[in-house]
């Protein structure tokens, strides 16, 4: 049947694409006559998650857990299972996710696939590291079990592969303690870039999570003015802080119910969101107990939240600049979005030098941006060729699971290995992604 899954930028429409439900891990690929692509929740902002004119084999049927040891803390369960409800079976006995995006509401397939980062990058690294083994069907109707001592050239160019390798049936990973689920955590205002780069020279010694919000606007000496914020997972004893009731969000009943016409973010609304955000988390400075999920996971708190930047979808660039580069880079990067088009959501932050099993996996030791930007047609494409020109002029990456419109030339570039994964590409499998970058 022709299905409307879009990707969570809703940039490229895709109108032709069919929809083949995966229920049990004994199912067989559809015989098609065109590509095939697993599909999950769509949380992947581009075109990777999309298959104009092909199949997505949709994992959320294939959905089971399939075993859990409360002693050692691994969990192994189909490719369709959310990180939401292995939170749900993990924190109450004392574990929780390894690392984890800005999302809890993605499947452990996509995880794999996109090789997800978090807050903790600088300690822990990618997700991928944490996965002892998965089982991959390819089209050609073969199974083989991966993992580093097994099929481990497969291991490697499935995680942070796409999907483009075959159908992760199910997966172990390995989940990390906790004594409980709050996160002892510290706001620090930032006045300016260079105060991003001494605070977290300055925290990652001591705190696994570390994260930044910027005012997109900020230029000049304020370019880079933002928010630290920096946390450890509580200990056994809380010695006293205040502890307020929370609960896992579970929605919370807030939601976008409509697209927002394109005019209402503009310089002046994000203007006023960035002043009043300020302002409100600036209260919160000092060391402070927060459960995990609005720590994690303050976007899901609601639902349909990229309705705001109205039916033409939205644009997110994540870019990782060296550490040698990245101050000339961000600043050039930063100011050119506040001066031309403005930026709803800025994050930043670094990641370490832990390596990646996975070959294509897009973190590597530099910092690293991600910047939302309203689709406003070739206004917006010019600045994000600009921002990929600065990107790879400074030696780094853009983020392939963020991305509708980098150039072919440019993904070569920014990922050396691509020539050593084209072999392992299943031949029934593609993308709009991968098409557009082949």
């Amino acid at each position: 049947m022709t299905n409307a899954h879009q990707s969570w930028g809703r940039f490229p429409r895709v109108t032709q694409q069919e929809a083949h439900p995966i229920v049990w891990q004994t199912d067989s690929l559809p015989v098609s006559s065109s590509s095939l692509l697993p599909h999950g929740l769509g949380r992947s902002y581009g075109d990777s998650c999309l298959n104009e004119g092909g199949t997505l084999l949709t994992t959320a049927t294939l959905d089971r857990l399939l075993g859990f040891d409360a002693a050692t803390g691994v969990v192994r369960c189909e490719a369709g299972v959310s990180l939401d409800t292995i939170l749900r079976l993990a924190v109450p006995r004392g574990w929780f996710l390894p690392v984890t995006p800005g999302t809890k509401f993605v499947t452990v397939g996509g995880a794999i696939a996109n090789d997800v980062h978090g807050k903790n990058h600088h300690r822990a690294g990618t997700f991928g590291r944490y996965v002892r083994r998965f089982e991959l069907l390819r089209s050609d109707g073969s199974r083989r079990v991966c993992s580093p001592e097994e099929n481990p050239d497969w291991y490697e160019a499935t995680i942070a592969g796409l999907g483009l390798t075959g159908l992760i049936l199910w997966a172990e990973v390995q989940l990390r303690p906790i004594h409980n689920p709050f996160v002892l955590t510290e706001t620090v205002p930032l006045e300016n870039l260079d105060a991003f780069f001494e605070v977290s020279r300055e925290s990652e010694p001591d705190y696994e999570f570390t994260v930044a919000w910027l005012d997109g606007l900020a230029r000049g000496r304020r370019l880079g003015k933002g928010l630290y914020y920096r946390g450890n997972f509580s200990p056994p004893q809380l010695d006293g802080l205040p502890l307020k009731k929370s609960h896992l969000n579970q929605g919370s009943g807030l939601a976008v119910p409509f697209d927002l016409p394109g005019f209402s973010l503009n310089r002046l609304s994000v203007a006023a969101f960035n002043w009043l955000y300020y302002r409100v988390n600036l209260l919160k400075q000092g060391a402070r107990l927060q459960h995990y999920d609005p720590f994690f996971y303050p976007l899901d708190a609601v639902q349909r939240w990229n309705r705001i930047y109205g039916r033409r979808g939205f644009f997110q660039f994540q870019c990782v600049v060296p550490h040698s580069t990245a101050r000339d880079a961000l600043r050039e990067i930063l100011e050119r979005s506040a001066r031309e088009v403005p930026s709803f959501l800025n994050v930043l932050k670094t990641f370490g030098s832990v390596p990646s099993p996975g070959w294509m996996s897009f973190p590597r030791p530099g910092v690293t941006v991600a910047l939302d930007f309203a689709n406003r047609g070739e206004r917006t494409l010019r600045l994000l060729a600009e921002l990929d020109r600065i990107t790879r002029q400074a030696g780094g990456a853009v983020y392939p699971a963020k991305d509708a419109r980098m150039s072919a030339e440019n993904f070569a570039a920014y990922f050396p290995r691509l020539e050593r994964f084209k072999p392992y590409v299943d031949p029934a499998f593609s993308s709009s992604f991968w098409r557009r970058m082949t």
